[in-house]
């Protein structure tokens, strides 16, 4: 992912409400959202380049989520992708967390919720973690909760839409769709993504070679029953597909 915001317990009606965009090459190949054959419980998209994913939750009560950190100098090679993280941490639960050796993988954010605690790791510029009380919070490529300003106008949405005690998704998927408010470039833009500090881009990235893949909303009710659901797009940013998985906790 590259953009996500989370509303953690700061509602009676929805205890957990997480939207975030996933920014990625348009070449990169990748299966939709759906509950994985492998035995796993996992519900989630997949990388079918490196395997892995880059959100997911089970029905055993676990979300987890990730963002990458951008080094100026791109990714160091020869490293393991940072996709596995999630499913290590969706099939171990929070305890997962202790046992990553962040020297092996370039540099990340890493959410994870696991019954009644959700916690923060990241490896950049240090292993460090946080466990989060509730409340709002939003990430994208650099230090938790930096305010950059779509990381600011998706915070502030989804606090908004937590305080009318929301309950039309549409509008949640609405915040995810922005290609001006949260950023200071709107329309398409560049192929060259690298002439554009990432912080100054929109939550919604229309671009030919990268941008956005797929959006995603999970809402978990007070009764336990929740959705995770997916809406893909092209490289023009056309809407090409939708996915929708319930699951309870």
């Amino acid at each position: 992912m590259c953009v996500v915001a989370i509303a953690w317990r700061a509602s009676e009606k929805w205890p957990l409400i997480m939207i975030g965009n996933r920014d990625e090459y348009h070449a990169r190949p990748a299966a939709p959202l759906s509950l994985w054959e492998d035995g796993s419980g996992i519900i989630a998209g997949r990388d079918l380049q490196s395997g892995g994913t880059w959100l997911g939750v089970t029905q055993q009560g676990r979300l987890a989520v990730i963002t990458n950190v951008r080094n100026p100098d791109g990714p160091s090679t020869g490293l393991q992708t940072r996709g596995e993280l999630i499913t290590g941490a969706l099939m171990q639960g929070i305890g997962y967390l202790n046992c990553i050796d962040g020297t092996r993988y370039n540099p990340f954010n890493l959410l994870v919720a696991d019954g009644d605690r959700m916690e923060f790791a990241s490896n950049a510029p240090n292993a460090h973690a946080l466990a989060l009380k509730p409340g709002i919070y939003a990430v994208s490529n650099g230090a938790f909760d930096e305010p950059w300003p779509k990381v600011g106008f998706l915070k502030q949405g989804l606090a908004e839409w937590t305080s009318k005690v929301g309950s039309v998704h549409d509008d949640l998927f609405g915040l995810l769709a922005d290609e001006n408010a949260s950023g200071l470039y709107g329309g398409t833009l560049p192929e060259d993504l690298a002439l554009i500090e990432a912080q100054n881009t929109p939550a919604f990235i229309r671009s030919p070679i990268y941008g956005t893949r797929c959006s995603t909303v999970v809402t978990v009710g007070a009764d336990g029953k929740g959705n995770i659901a997916e809406r893909r797009f092209n490289a023009q940013g056309t809407l090409t597909g939708e996915s929708s998985v319930p699951f309870t906790w």
